[in-house]
């Protein structure tokens, strides 16, 4: 399953702050570590109570520029069979056609078209995600987590954060009404992702 990197469109910074300057020094391609990466959801249930998941199998690249963020980019598969919220009939329906209807729409998509420095540790990506037929904008904020190179000689980097979307706007629509009101599934799902990244070995 190939991947891709799309660098921003030329544009002012939509901000001076200050770069980081243990990410100015990163510069490079990197390809996401599924193996130590995690993208999650939380989803209210029945108006009291939280679910949370995972979706398991996932790859992905980015392309830091840290001198200049706005050139930076990334772009992520997420396959959607991987779903796990620890209840097999749940994961069941929600890969069936009420949800994502997974066996025709296989992988839900992630490609930046802008990434900005907030300040500090702080980055916000944007880009238009894909869920199913239906692509819409999505901003991620991220915390940079720091930069090693680990016990394999491997240069690594960590990024983690979130975003809420309302899920309607990407047509996963079902719902039950509760004899007390309200709906079983809400429209809001926060997602998470914790990343880690390898930097990719430079071709000669």
């Amino acid at each position: 399953m190939g991947l891709f990197t799309r660098k921003s469109a030329a544009r002012p910074a939509a901000t001076t702050a200050a770069v980081d300057p243990a990410l100015a020094a990163l510069t490079g391609d990197y390809t996401i570590d599924p193996a130590h990466s995690s993208i999650g959801f939380t989803v209210r249930h029945a108006m009291v109570t939280n679910v949370r998941g995972a979706f398991t199998e996932h790859e992905g690249t980015l392309r830091l520029d840290g001198a200049d963020p706005s050139r930076s980019g990334a772009a992520l598969d997420v396959r959607i069979a991987s779903v796990d919220t620890g209840i097999k009939d749940r994961d069941a329906h929600l890969l069936g056609d009420d949800f994502f209807s997974a066996e025709k729409f296989p992988l839900m998509t992630f490609r930046s078209t802008a990434a900005e420095a907030l300040g500090g540790d702080r980055y916000r990506i944007s880009g238009d995600l894909t869920i199913k037929d239906v692509t819409r904008p999505l901003s991620i904020d991220l915390e940079f987590n720091g930069a090693a190179t680990d016990v394999y000689g491997s240069e690594r980097v960590g990024f983690e954060g979130s975003a809420e979307i309302l899920r309607s706007e990407w047509g996963l629509t079902w719902n039950a009404a509760l004899e007390a009101g309200g709906v079983m599934v809400s429209d809001k799902v926060k997602l998470t992702f914790d990343i880690s990244a390898v930097r990719t070995a430079a071709q000669g």
